[in-house]
């Protein structure tokens, strides 16, 4: 058993108090005395995770280990690691190897509970950085990815062939749905969102605003879709470079308690400035961005720890920020287990100081090598 003292996220407020915990939380008390200047909150769960510290989902187990100990010493307790669009047997052979992963755990790494599946079911108009190898969801595939049982998470774009049934095949088999890398109009993203809702299926947007279009008072566009659906859990990419301040704004007005942050993270987070590689494609990050050759932002090189620093200077309040990467994104994938510091739930922390940088990560109860 492991005993922390500091200040508790619990409900709305920070509180001192002292947690005790194995795998799971088993008390939680008031502490009048406890250190002001360590802050305690449940670990980031991040729905949408390519890579960090040089490897990505697409390299196999080998890979799929490095991005999650570099995320986990971020304060990530729970990730998806995350395809992009390539052959389909590249894809199949990516998303075996999560589960090949997730059978042994990551020693020293953050939890994986299953892969989000962003490519190939996506617009050949819409790739962002994605390689041109999209494929249309025809029944045979999506069996294939079902036979699995290994994907939490998809995108799909919901104008292409068969993507409404595809997205009820995987949505009642427990997959959220997330709308992305579309060139949809307003009323096929709504009718789409209508029909999956309409059978209690799980929805998302799809790092919000990023390779969806715009909006505009006569023509809303997907993202003013999404916004205006009342149950779909947008994703954010808040590193200050995919997002307007006002954009992030907009969503946290338009969808309350609903906003969940995500790094969209490549191969090269962690790692500084210089040259990387995405699903085959040359990369540069100069000055913490992540460009294509052809100028196109290629994922981010975000980590989830900055992400709650970038909420909370965008005016955000610490116990909302957090919901933001912990709480909601579990909402989004019906974990029932994280989420929050509550006796009974997973033990996973993350002890920062005042100024919001991580000192110390425990997943499942196991303190997280910092070095």
């Amino acid at each position: 058993m492991t005993t922390l003292r500091g200040q508790l996220l619990t409900g709305d407020a920070l509180t001192p108090g002292e947690v005790r915990f194995g795998p799971t939380l088993t008390r939680l008390t008031h502490a009048p005395d406890a250190p002001a200047d360590l802050l305690i909150l449940p670990g980031f769960i991040d729905t949408h995770v390519h890579g960090g510290g040089g490897g990505d989902t697409m390299d196999g187990p080998e890979g799929i280990r490095t991005l999650a100990r570099l995320h986990a010493r971020h304060g990530t307790t729970t990730l998806l690691p995350t395809t992009i669009t390539n052959p389909w047997e590249n894809v199949m052979a990516a998303l075996s190897a999560v589960k090949d992963v997730m059978a042994g755990g990551v020693p020293g790494g953050a939890d994986i509970v299953g892969a989000h599946l962003e490519g190939p079911f996506i617009s050949p108009g819409r790739l962002g950085a994605q390689p041109p190898n999209t494929a249309l969801p025809i029944p045979d595939l999506v069996a294939q990815v079902l036979a699995l049982n290994v994907v939490r998470a998809v995108t799909i774009a919901p104008e292409i062939e068969g993507a409404l049934d595809a997205a009820l095949t995987l949505g009642r088999a427990g997959v959220r749905v997330g709308v992305g890398h579309t060139r949809a109009d307003a009323p096929t993203v709504t009718a789409f969102l209508n029909a999956l809702h309409a059978e209690g299926i799980r929805t998302a947007a799809t790092h919000l605003f990023n390779a969806m279009g715009g909006i505009e008072g006569r023509d809303p566009g997907v993202p003013g879709a999404l916004l205006a659906d009342p149950h779909t859990y947008p994703e954010v990419i808040l590193d200050t470079i995919h997002v307007h301040p006002t954009g992030f704004r907009l969503a946290r007005a338009a969808t309350p308690g609903r906003v969940m942050l995500i790094t969209d993270a490549m191969r090269a987070a962690g790692l500084g400035d210089g040259e990387s590689e995405l699903g085959g494609q040359r990369v540069i990050v100069k000055n913490g961005e992540a460009r294509l050759e052809g100028g196109a932002l290629a994922g981010s090189v975000l980590t989830m720890d900055a992400a709650l620093r970038h909420a909370v200077q965008a005016g955000v309040p610490l116990p909302e920020a957090s919901r933001m990467l912990s709480d909601t994104p579990a909402r989004s994938l019906n974990l029932t287990d994280r989420g929050r510091l509550e006796v009974g739930l997973r033990a996973d922390l993350v002890v920062l100081d005042r100024d919001l940088t991580v000192k110390a990560v425990y997943v499942g109860g196991q303190e997280i090598p910092r070095d």
